[in-house]
């Protein structure tokens, strides 16, 4: 069976060369799921894994915009939607400058495997452009949108393809492609999630992504005889999920002690709380480096240029900034800190050599594709709020985020059980999203 597995990969390594973040998330998916193949050689038959690795439909498209000084400039954008299995293609848009298929087609298909987690009918899909954010202005960030959007438009719809953001994309951005779909199709529809709230938003979405993270790493650590309270926490990134997760731990009694941006990291051993937790959400706004202004205005604090917070001693570490943040060596050091726990929330934040190096060293890893599915779970909700025309509470929705994020960490740690994984998370994680996706897949044929 592993043969077989490798067969996979290496098919995978053979029509996307060039992708290495894609290459690495199949890479540890299908490694997880093997036990599951090894019961049900119906899906080796019917050619469930070929199919699964690749996308249902990539887009790409050209996005040409005019500048605040009339000069055309021109992006690339893209849409992967890579399985529709459980529902329509669900998964953000990324504005950034590094942005490519191989980036996209990783979080996509790390979509899949999340959306299946929450138990909700939504299926994985990414998109983006290269387009940079940081330092335009609100004109040029319309005209940009507006143009990506009069091409995606045909792409998408409620019950096709529901976008929402990410890195670079916020509820400005998701406003300003609304507007241009809804004037284009003449449509007011729930084609769009991450909204402000007087837009048809879901209240309490900008910190689901982060609450969600700390449910679940509360239910980690409840599952280890631990608790939150009490805890000092290493986190990264200072963006929407580091906020959200900031302010839940610190609720829960838990200490921050960290929090990082481009230009290094800040070692705040009095706690990120209170006005601290607050500052973020002008810091996270700025599209400047951000840690030496929080140590200006918070003396207490420690900056540390160009250096990440997995240095600092903790309890907890949760990675919440971009993908592979976490290297071997940061594993090495992890480890002879004495770290017992961490959890990952952005979307796979370690490399696999590093996840490997930190289990064997019995480090439990909460693996992203379930510690982050809040926000997707919560977009979800939001698509419910639209299609149904009503509106949830902030209590209704933090309500139901909690649910959704218990009952994650237990379908891990049913399948964990069931094939004999003992503590590791990330297989039981990718098992449980698997299975859901391969019995709708087989239902629908070869398609």
């Amino acid at each position: 069976m592993a043969n077989l597995v490798q067969k996979y990969i290496d098919i995978a390594k053979e029509k996307n060369a060039n992708e290495p973040e894609f290459l690495q998330t199949v890479e540890e998916v299908l490694t997880s799921i093997e036990p599951v193949l090894e019961a049900h050689p119906e899906y080796i038959e019917a050619g469930l894994i070929e199919r699964l690795i690749e996308p249902e439909r990539g887009i790409m498209f050209r996005v040409p915009w005019v500048d605040d000084n009339g000069k055309v400039q021109v992006n690339r954008g893209y849409r992967f939607e890579f399985n529709s299995a459980l529902g329509p293609y669900k998964g953000g848009l990324r504005f950034a400058p590094n942005v490519y298929p191989g980036i996209l087609k990783f979080l996509g298909f790390e979509q899949i495997f999340k959306n299946s987690l929450t138990g909700l009918p939504i299926g994985g899909g990414k998109g983006g452009s290269d387009f940079d954010p940081n330092g335009k202005s609100d004109g040029e960030i319309m005209r940009f949108c507006q143009s990506f959007i009069t091409e995606l438009y045909r792409h998408i719809g409620p019950n096709t393809d529901v976008p929402a953001g990410d890195l670079g994309v916020g509820g400005r951005e998701i406003g300003y492609m609304m507007g241009q779909y809804k004037r284009i199709t003449n449509q007011y529809d729930g084609t769009w999630t991450g909204k402000g709230t007087s837009n048809g938003g879901l209240a309490g979405r900008t910190e689901a992504t982060g609450y969600g993270i700390v449910f679940y790493a509360r239910e980690m650590l409840k599952h280890f005889g631990e608790e939150l309270k009490g805890k000092t926490v290493a986190i990264s990134g200072f963006g929407n999920v580091s906020w959200g997760t900031a302010k839940k731990l610190t609720e829960l009694g838990a200490k921050v002690i960290t929090i990082s941006g481009p230009d290094g990291y800040i070692l705040d051993e009095e706690g990120v709380s209170g006005e601290k937790i607050d500052y973020l959400l002008e810091l996270r706004g700025s599209g400047k480096n951000i840690c030496s202004p929080y140590a200006e205005k918070f003396p207490g604090s420690k900056f540390f240029a160009g250096k990440k917070p997995w240095e600092v001693k903790a309890d907890l570490y949760i990675p919440c900034a971009t993908q592979n943040e976490i290297h071997m060596e940061d594993a090495q050091t992890m480890v002879a800190n004495g770290c017992k726990f961490l959890c990952e929330g952005a979307n796979m934040p370690t490399t696999n050599e590093a996840i490997a190096y930190l289990q064997e060293n019995g480090v439990v890893v909460g693996p992203s594709k379930a510690a982050n599915a809040g926000g997707v779970a919560c977009s979800c909700l939001e698509m419910s709020q639209n299609a149904e025309h009503i509106i949830f509470s902030e209590e209704d929705v933090y309500r139901q985020l909690e649910g959704i994020m218990v009952n994650i960490f237990k379908l891990s740690v049913d399948a964990c059980e069931r094939y004999n994984l003992g503590d590791n998370l990330i297989a039981g994680a990718n098992i449980a999203g698997f299975e859901r996706v391969a019995e709708a897949m087989m239902m629908q044929g070869i398609v």
